[in-house]
């Protein structure tokens, strides 16, 4: 579905008048002033977008759909031109198109996700302004970058001064939260890019580099026998015990000896154990969950050998496999590449930054299109009941953002 309409803008100037927004059926009432890009991102808390996968069927909270519909009227509104993606059943991805009028030399990728995790109450839906900050289920991760994004393109889009050659796209995309299905989606459709900014909470920091994310199962298998009879079996849940002593230990000392100059070390955590049925039988079989966190130049195969190798060297016995859905590499972009160091300069920032948790950036980069990684909030309140975003790092994303497009020809 494409949509064209007329022009309005974002402003980033405070407002004198109450704003009225819709909330999970009613109205939550802001007797405060506050700027376009404050209202926007909570009108956009308000639309609750959880990720399918984490919640029943059917549930009224489910899917990106309503916020993918709001933010194609709002860029429509704003003289952009609009076509949503379906990726999956009621749930688009969102394209805005901000197109010169001569021939587009290159492009840039605005690409927040719109899915949230659950929030813990309804009330989290129900977005506060408090000393400061805005208060609500994904606030920081991340429709505060979806604000700031979209609200420094529409802006743009009313300036005399907009870019002769550039083409901006904001690509809200869904799923990031589960399995990137949207940026999955983005990349398969074969959009080209010169750059991708994609939005999480980096503190306002330029990341041209992120971890990857393997989640292992591990399974030893031993054999059954009577409790007073253990001497007859063998132990599944010991040797387990054994392996994630090893891992938690030895294998742990190893990884922080792998050092990446953005990243850090790699890193292991042993998640979940589960084995055996009873007290009085000798446990036949183990299961154990991994998170590994990778760095550039590891790969899925490469750690699993890894960790079999390491198993039969320590005489343990143990099935390795991935059970991730899609594939979680490590992202690492060249911070000298031209736009990546004009967005830098924009931001203030001399070198380049990492961050240790995954994110869509990985799968652009994958296809093709150099990704970096810059939003407002900071990670540590992603994901929690108390989750907020600061209005002065709103403020300050969209102004970086902004002042980067006006550099671009």
């Amino acid at each position: 579905m494409q949509v064209h309409a007329g022009t309005c803008t974002l402003c980033f100037v405070r407002k004198s008048a109450p704003v009225r927004l819709p909330c999970a059926g009613r109205f939550s009432v802001y007797p405060v002033p506050v700027t376009d890009i404050e209202k926007l991102a909570c009108e956009l808390i308000a639309l609750p977008s959880v990720n399918p996968a984490f919640l029943p069927q059917n549930h009224p909270q489910a899917g990106e759909g309503r916020v993918a519909d709001f933010l194609a009227a709002t860029a429509a509104q704003a003289g952009l031109d609009v076509e949503l993606q379906e990726v999956l059943p009621g749930r688009p991805n969102v394209l805005a198109r901000l197109t010169p009028a001569g021939v587009i030399r290159r492009r840039v990728i605005l690409a927040p996700h719109t899915d949230t995790v659950p929030a813990f109450s309804e009330d989290q839906f129900a977005p506060r302004l408090r000393q400061g900050r805005i208060y609500g289920r994904g606030a920081c991760d991340t429709k505060g970058s979806i604000a700031a994004m979209l609200g420094a393109l529409t802006a743009l889009a009313q300036s005399p001064a907009r870019p002769a050659a550039t083409e901006i796209i904001f690509a809200g995309v869904i799923d990031e939260e589960n399995a990137q299905a949207g940026s999955h989606a983005l990349a398969a459709s074969g959009l080209k890019g010169d750059l991708a900014i994609v939005g999480e909470p980096t503190r306002l920091a330029v990341v041209t580099a992120h971890k990857g994310s393997l989640w292992l199962r591990l399974e030893t298998r031993g054999k059954a026998a009577h409790g007073a009879c253990p001497h007859l079996g063998r132990n599944a849940v010991h040797e387990m015990a054994r392996i994630v002593d090893l891992l938690e230990t030895d294998y742990a000392r190893q990884l922080k000896r792998r050092r990446h100059p953005l990243l850090g070390c790699a890193t292991v955590s042993v998640g979940s154990i589960n084995g055996g049925s009873q007290p009085n039988i000798v446990p036949a079989q183990c299961q154990a969950t991994v998170d590994r966190r990778t760095l550039p130049g590891e790969t899925e195969a490469s750690v699993c050998g890894e960790l079999r190798s390491l198993f039969r060297r320590h005489k343990l016995r143990a099935v390795v496999s991935d059970f991730k859905i899609s594939p979680c590499p490590p992202m690492e972009t060249d911070a000298t590449l031209p736009l990546v160091r004009k967005f830098m300069q924009a931001a203030g920032q001399a070198k380049p930054a990492g961050v240790h948790y995954y994110c869509d950036a990985s799968v652009l980069a994958r296809a093709g299109i150099p990704s970096i990684v810059y939003g407002p909030g900071d990670i540590a309140q992603a994901h929690t009941a108390g989750e907020w975003i600061g209005l002065k790092s709103l403020a300050t994303a969209a102004a970086c953002l902004l002042k980067f497009f006006r550099t671009l020809p």
